[in-house]
């Protein structure tokens, strides 16, 4: 807990630090909830205000070329903490628990010696408890809630200030729960959530100052519905901001939830969720403050990146479970003082890549079972010998997964599973959905070139099966098979086997 006693003692630090020096580098693992790429002024986008994470952007790696493998929260956190395909991890689908097996990032640097320890979300969907997947201490959401809860505790009355409801996904209309009136959460900076668990991360920081540490710190923001303290209501006029345009081929496919929103619904939501970027950024910046006043930044190792982006209007979607690049594509940044050269990487990288990069880095051992591919020659100024030539991601409550090329996106559905996720459409079940989108005439992916470009098809299939085939634990059992059958073979959820 942060106490009078932490401050103290992180104001007389630095010298301390610079006696560890002679130790291997420690981690700061710092991980948001739905950030997009795109919304990041790195990224070239001038109405993001994300003055700390474009520092330390500027002081690092930043891979511009980065996905997620799933485009939802729990498959894609538990694929990049065991460097393993959803599919692999066991984990597919929202509600399911990593299983107590597993290999993961956290055994692995435990095992080299470092006190491991994560405050924030993790999506495990089981109880924070000492040992949990390898972290010696795991204040994950379950236990946060309770503790933020009993320091905060109630709501104080803001008068004639509106603050946002329950939130209430899937029972409220969508204008509510996405927060299209870009109303704050009820609570001033200092009494926020985010805010504590910042705080926690540097006391966590300046305890563990002497000892090697890997420390996860996992924030909630962005997720809808895009929290902000009250201070911070007027950071974004909705004016400003336009939702894009739905193409032509979009109607079918627009999730019926989202049919009634007007242009200024639409406008209030991508205005809120700057609003909540904005807010995880000046969070952000307290946990690297805490590191540079303790004289731990050049020791330690930082990694930022998002479970997965969001979409915020694109083919008239506000959210994230979806083959688009809005929510495939992810902030992802490494720094490390003195040993990683800035620059930026628009090579293709994907999030189970991240595993290996940093127990190469920090001298761990190294997986087992590695489904990704270590990042460090890019962190030293080089390149991969075999760089990705393409990307992979799945979403098996849709039945379905996607390749992507530089100038190819593959999209294979089978069309045949009601999805349970809230995001039904008019034709829930269509059938089998071949999708092909030239990115380089067609980067907005809007015009389904399938049928005019059977050849690319037939190559992409072969590359999206060879994805399962070389990473599906039932793949011994899989029956011949032609391409599309094979690959809808694969795609059906076994969470619960």
């Amino acid at each position: 807990m942060l106490t009078r006693r932490n401050f103290v003692s992180m104001a007389c630090a630095p010298g301390l630090a610079r006696a560890a020096r002679r130790r291997k580098p420690n981690l700061l693992y710092l991980l948001a909830d739905d950030h997009a790429g795109y919304v990041l002024g790195a990224d070239g986008n001038r109405m993001a205000q994300t003055p700390n994470l474009d520092r330390l952007a500027g002081e690092g790696v930043r891979f511009a070329g980065h996905y997620c493998n799933s485009p939802v929260c729990t498959p894609s956190r538990q694929s990049f903490f065991t460097s393993l395909m959803p599919h692999a991890a066991g984990v597919t689908v929202l509600g399911t628990a990593l299983r107590d097996d597993r290999p993961t990032l956290a055994r692995q640097l435990s095992a080299s010696g470092y006190r491991t320890a994560v405050i924030g979300k993790m999506h495990f969907n089981a109880p924070g408890r000492a040992g949990l997947h390898g972290f010696d201490v795991a204040r994950t959401e379950d236990v946060v809630q309770k503790e933020w809860s009993a320091w905060a505790g109630p709501h104080a009355d803001w008068g004639e200030v509106r603050t946002k409801p329950a939130w209430r996904p899937f029972r409220d209309p969508a204008r509510i729960w996405l927060n299209a009136d870009k109303l704050p959460y009820p609570r001033a900076y200092a009494q926020m959530k985010g805010t504590w668990v910042a705080q926690q991360a540097a006391a966590f920081l300046a305890e563990h100052r002497s000892d090697p540490f890997a420390l996860w710190v996992s924030f909630t923001e962005p997720h809808s519905p895009f929290d902000f303290p009250v201070e911070a209501r007027n950071d974004f006029d909705p004016a400003r901001f336009t939702p894009p345009t739905v193409g032509p081929e979009d109607g079918r496919q627009i999730p019926l939830i989202f049919r009634e929103l007007s242009n200024s619904d639409k406008q209030g939501i991508i205005a809120a969720y700057y609003s909540s970027v904005r807010y995880l950024d000046r969070n952000i910046g307290v946990v690297l403050d805490a590191l540079r006043r303790l004289d731990l930044e050049n020791d330690t190792l930082v990694v930022y990146m998002a479970d997965h982006g969001y979409c915020l209007g694109q083919h008239g979607r506000f959210e994230k479970h979806c083959s688009y690049d809005p929510a495939l594509r992810v902030p992802l940044i490494f720094r490390l003082p003195g040993r990683l050269r800035p620059r930026v990487v628009r090579d293709f990288t994907e999030s189970i890549d991240v595993p290996p990069t940093i127990v190469e880095l920090l001298g761990a051992e190294r997986f087992a079972v590695n489904h990704g591919q270590s990042l460090v020659p890019y962190l030293k100024g080089a390149r991969p010998a075999r760089p990705r030539s393409s990307t992979f991601a799945e979403y098996l409550e849709n039945e379905e997964a996607c390749v992507r090329t530089a100038k190819w996106k593959f999209v294979h559905s089978s069309g045949r599973r009601a999805r349970t996720d809230g995001y039904k459409t008019d034709h829930p079940t269509p059938g089998r959905i071949v999708r092909l989108y030239d990115l380089e005439a067609d980067p907005g992916e809007f015009h389904n070139v399938a049928a005019e470009h059977p050849e690319v098809v037939r190559e992409l299939s072969r590359a999206m099966l060879g994805r399962f085939r070389t990473t599906h634990p039932e793949a011994a059992q899989a029956p011949a098979m032609e391409d599309a059958d094979a690959i809808e073979w694969y795609l059906r959820p076994r969470d619960a086997v």
